[in-house]
């Protein structure tokens, strides 16, 4: 797995840094499940973010506009529409095999996470294209699959068109 110091490396120091796990634990509370940690690691470090002016992280402490939680309900509700739930390869939620809609991009993408079939069973990334519209399965973890986001490589997003001078991010207004 990715670390966080790795993702430091590139993306540069995080200024946001939360330690307080209420928001996490009343989200999960609320939707019924436990984010994986280094997505929540990458997140209270970060903050709601724009990366590279393409890739949307919120937090669940964000305000209602940038808020993780608010995201995840309005997007569990899009994906599960009769018309929109056959562009995924199972159902949107956060039982065992689902996905949850976590990041989105400007460029039309989503990045969901695959909630494992067993608790000992890594997570694992998926992204959909919502132009093609095609589903892009990552047999990696949310830290791994963003370091290579990071690093320029393809995963469905790809950051040398928005970064060429190098990854950076700004906070969410």
């Amino acid at each position: 797995m990715a670390t966080l110091s790795e993702i430091q490396a590139l993306l540069g120091e995080p200024r946001f840094n939360w330690s307080d796990p209420a928001p996490w634990i009343e989200l999960e509370r609320e939707l019924g499940f436990e984010f994986p940690e280094d997505f929540q690691e990458i997140v209270n470090a970060y903050g709601s973010i724009e990366i590279n002016g393409q890739l949307y992280l919120k937090h669940p402490a964000g305000h209602l506009l940038h808020s993780l939680g608010r995201a995840i309900r309005e997007d569990f509700e899009f994906w599960r529409e009769e018309d929109m739930a056959e562009f995924l390869p199972s159902r949107a939620g956060g039982g065992p095999g689902e996905l949850i809609p976590v990041a989105s991009a400007t460029t039309g993408e989503h990045v969901f996470l695959r909630v494992p079939g067993e608790p000992s069973s890594p997570w694992r990334v998926g992204v959909q294209e919502f132009d093609s519209p095609a589903w892009h399965p990552h047999e990696m973890t949310f830290s791994e699959w963003l370091l290579a986001y990071l690093k320029g490589r393809d995963v469905t997003l790809c950051s040398r068109n928005f970064a060429p001078d190098g990854p950076f991010y700004e906070f969410l207004p």
